[in-house]
């Protein structure tokens, strides 16, 4: 689908049938997404998870059982302030109501099927959660600092299939609810002891939080959103939106969505500087191609010099590595607020692609860096334990690929 026309009675006109498209787009991608609604968050013998309910919605509930409103900012500083899952543990509340919370509520956190840490210090958690689907979580550390980001899934498996991501190979499951986001978070912080929630200039371990784990966040856009607001919060966990990035192949009318709702950072996984050759690597470009998706990341409300975009493009040889092709981006991202990250393929079993010659990945880095784009060559981290852009597939999902091919 393309929303530009090839003729239009009057600039206004055009950009009134732009919006309308538009808007007609977003509605059919949050009923498509509809159909991969996440499980309720009422467990079986009837208590409800307060993790990913908004301010609002814990309010309501508290008031269904008799409560004043007053509860749940307590609530909430205990839910993600202090990181507890125990309302025993709040001493500010009264034990007749906390035994009373308990019989009717829970405080989840994702089941960790497995843990492993890599030998540069990142940590992949594979989280299980209660319907039995899995998805995975990678913490990687600054190499030079006491923090790191946090890389989380926004669905279960993912719908785009890129040819060069691992990821991709896996189907769909379904999306992950606001819960099941910010719990990876939390869960995360769980195994680095990082409670309470930090405040003002001290330093946070788990700094950043970057949406790019498995799945299209945008393909997801309503729980992504509401994990985000809960996480920016400044009485609970109180990440700032600096501090959050979300990574998009491209899906355009969200993006717009996202930056004047949330504000947050925006990466867009480019990864060709050509319609034909990101139809084949990236098959989201057949329905919103490169100039549109260029288009909304000029009109992104939270970009700036000091926020800059980052174009991902990972470096695929003899693919799309060329100095044209990296005189043509510098084309492309002229007078956008922009930062290039060059991502060296990881490979993974199956895969066709190979990785860029050092000596390439550098020549195509000096010529983006020389047109005034910063331009780093991401270091991989977690290799060894599949943790690496474009690695992620959860643990089951390969071990029954591995079984498939081991009884044929």
């Amino acid at each position: 689908m393309s929303f530009f026309t090839a003729s239009s009675s009057s600039p206004t006109a055009d950009a009134n049938a732009i919006a309308l498209m538009d808007e007609r787009e977003r509605a059919r991608i949050l009923a498509k997404a509809a159909l991969f609604s996440p499980p309720s968050a009422t467990l079986p013998d009837g208590r409800r998870d307060l993790v990913g309910l908004s301010r609002d919605e814990i309010t309501a509930i508290l008031a269904e059982i008799g409560e004043k409103p007053f509860r749940t900012k307590q609530l909430w500083h205990w839910i993600y302030h202090q990181g507890v899952t125990d309302f025993a543990r709040m001493s500010s509340i009264a034990k007749p109501l906390q035994e009373k919370l308990a019989e009717q509520f829970i405080i989840g956190r994702p089941e960790p099927a497995m843990v492993q840490t890599s030998s540069d210090e990142t940590r992949k958690f594979l989280f299980r959660f209660r319907d039995g689907q899995e998805a995975e979580t990678v913490y990687i550390p600054d190499r030079k600092e006491d923090r790191g980001a946090v890389c989380i899934s926004s669905q279960v498996g993912c719908t785009l299939s890129c040819t060069f991501c691992h990821t991709g190979t896996q189907k769909l499951v379904r999306n992950l609810g606001a819960a099941e986001i910010v719990s990876q978070f939390m869960a995360a912080r769980d195994s680095y002891s990082e409670w309470p929630s930090p405040k003002g200039e001290t330093p946070r371990l788990l700094s950043t939080i970057v949406l790019m784990g498995m799945g299209e966040p945008l393909y997801n856009y309503e729980n992504v959103a509401k994990a985000m607001r809960i996480i920016m919060d400044g009485e609970g966990i109180g990440l700032s939106r600096r501090r959050i990035t979300l990574s998009t192949s491209g899906v355009v009318p969200l993006m717009d969505r996202c930056g004047d709702e949330l504000g947050i950072n925006l990466a867009v996984s480019l990864h060709a500087v050509r319609n034909d050759l990101r139809d084949q690597i990236v098959p989201l470009n057949r329905k919103y191609p490169i100039e549109e998706v260029l288009a909304a990341c000029r009109r992104y409300p939270a970009a700036s010099n000091a926020r800059r975009i980052t174009f991902e493009y990972i470096m695929l040889r003899d693919v799309n590595d060329s100095d044209a092709d990296a005189r043509e981006l510098v084309r492309l991202i002229s007078g956008i607020p922009a930062k290039v990250n060059l991502i060296p393929f990881n490979p993974w079993p199956g895969s066709e692609y190979r990785p860029s010659t050092r000596e390439r990945q550098s020549r195509f880095a000096e010529i983006v860096m020389n047109a005034g784009f910063a331009s780093p060559i991401r270091t991989p981290r977690g290799r060894d334990i599949l943790a690496a852009c474009g690695q992620l597939k959860t643990a089951s999902e390969r071990a029954r690929a591995g079984q498939a091919v081991a009884d044929e």
